[in-house]
């Protein structure tokens, strides 16, 4: 973003969000309501964007009184400092926004906890996708988690839709943002199995998809052992299911969404520290950002054949726990031999992943909190990316750079799955060793994706550790942009 100069009268930028965030009357609430300003109001606050770079340019095109202004309070023209600007009669006639050196997507992120309440509204804005990040940031920026908590009464800055901006887009990706982060903040007592059911409920009613559940013994009796064998500690009102929703014409290209929902993992009989339990009402994240992608997916209409596959389970502690060197049965018909019960989430996965290849789709991707190594190697903002396919893989780093939601690949090294060798069964869920765990996952997970399928594996945090401009604390989406970008340019 380049600074813009003063003409004539102030002018004035607007858009409100407004999100209903879960509630005692739903299970999951709305994902998020967008309540919008008209696109013009004649009274509205013009935001001025300035550059540090050309900051002295801009004031020497001002006036002294502007340029005395700007002197006395210090302005920078820093990434998301403001300068408010009184007009003849006292009140409040222009804003300056420091853009900083940088074009920081988040940078209307930083505004709506610094303004006074009013509608805003930017005249001049470079190119669409500055147009798109303005709204998403100022949006995002005024998400608050508040299901349990008593509201401040606090009233949000409005900002008028910037003019160039793909409108549709940003409520998509708002929308599925808000739903990723309400679900991911909910406590496990209120995001258990059948929680996650209704969420998936919910979706599937708006948009007229198909959705099958399986529950408890019956996902004994339709072959997913694994599935079962990590949820059954659990207490029998949450007991596990295999969420499984279908959207889209039968002969369209077949995408594939598998998301791990353990709704709270207590590591079972090898279980975690209370340190390392903490969060773990987030283990469900994937679950979540599948969700998230599919309502993106299904409210575009993209031209595919959607199938989204959520193994709901709590990874609990009792008497019919599965044990450590234990040996389970698979989907896929091979056995693995539990090397340590905190090591689920691939289970879960295993047997999703080798149902969804059965239909050979022409994209699979799955999405999981699987690995502290993945966070040890890449930091909790960056999800690791693993591929079986180098274009894919590619491209989904090209879409990742594009839409300001990164993520790095870490190699599917063959070399590592002897690691993953057992004496007693066909495969161990973990390796011995303490190297390289995020890979050996994704190796794990290989084994039950058919040779021929494409593949994605995002192995991420779904939490933000601290706040940011327009990522609170928290829940958070991870990759949702970049894989919505995916499956747009691939199938669209």
């Amino acid at each position: 973003m380049t600074g813009v100069r003063r003409r004539g009268k102030h002018l004035g930028f607007s858009c409100r969000a407004r999100f209903a965030i879960l509630c005692d009357e739903s299970p999951v609430g709305e994902a998020a309501v967008l309540e919008h300003v008209v696109d013009e109001q004649a009274d509205s606050v013009h935001l001025v964007l300035v550059s540090r770079p050309r900051l002295e340019e801009w004031l020497a095109g001002c006036d002294d009184g502007m340029r005395r202004w700007c002197r006395s309070a210090n302005f920078t023209a820093e990434a998301g400092a403001v300068c408010l600007v009184p007009g003849a009669e006292g009140v409040l006639a222009e804003v300056l926004v420091g853009t900083g050196d940088d074009d920081d997507p988040w940078l209307f992120g930083h505004l709506p906890a610094k303004l006074p309440p009013a509608t805003y509204r930017i005249d001049h804005i470079p190119g669409a996708r500055s147009a798109n990040w303005a709204a998403i940031g100022w949006m995002l920026a005024t998400y608050v988690f508040g299901r349990y908590k008593a509201r401040n009464g606090r009233t949000w800055p409005r900002l008028e839709w910037p003019r160039t901006a793909d409108r549709p887009l940003v409520e998509r990706i708002v929308a599925a943002t808000t739903l990723v982060r309400d679900m991911v903040n909910t406590p496990a007592a209120d995001m258990g199995p059948g929680d996650l059911v209704a969420a998936a409920q919910q979706l599937a009613a708006r948009h007229d998809a198909a959705l099958r559940v399986i529950v408890g013994e019956g996902l004994l009796a339709e072959g997913y052992p694994c599935i079962h064998a990590v949820g059954r500690a659990a207490a029998h009102a949450r007991q596990p299911r295999l969420i499984d929703l279908s959207w889209g014409a039968p002969t369209a290209p077949k995408v594939t969404l598998v998301g791990k929902g353990v709704c709270f993992d207590s590591g079972g009989l090898d279980i975690k520290p209370s340190a390392g339990m903490k969060l773990m009402k987030k283990d469900m994240a994937g679950a979540a950002h599948v969700l998230g992608l599919a309502a993106m997916i299904m409210d575009a209409a993209l031209p595919v054949r959607l199938r989204v596959l959520i193994p709901a389970v709590e990874n609990a502690v009792s008497g019919d726990a599965m044990r450590p060197l234990d040996v389970l049965r698979t989907r896929k018909g091979i056995s693995v031999e539990i090397g340590n019960t905190d090591a689920e989430g691939r289970l879960i996965l295993a047997d999703c992943l080798w149902e969804a290849g059965r239909e050979r789709p022409d994209l699979l991707i799955d999405i999981a909190t699987l690995t502290g190594a993945a966070r040890t190697a890449l930091g909790p903002d960056l999800p690791a990316l693993f591929a079986n396919d180098d274009a894919l893989a590619a491209d989904l780093l090209e879409a990742g750079a594009e839409q300001s939601d990164p993520m790095w690949r870490l190699p599917l090294h063959k070399g590592y799955r002897r690691l993953l060798d057992s004496k007693v069964a066909d495969l161990s869920s973990v390796s011995d060793g303490p190297h390289a765990g995020a890979i050996t996952a994704a190796l794990f997970l290989q084994e039950f994706v058919p040779p021929g399928v494409k593949w994605a594996h995002l192995d991420i945090m779904g939490w933000n550790t601290g706040a940011r401009p327009g990522r609170p604390d928290g829940g958070e989406a991870m990759g949702l942009r970049a894989l919505y970008a995916l499956v747009q340019r691939r199938f669209a």
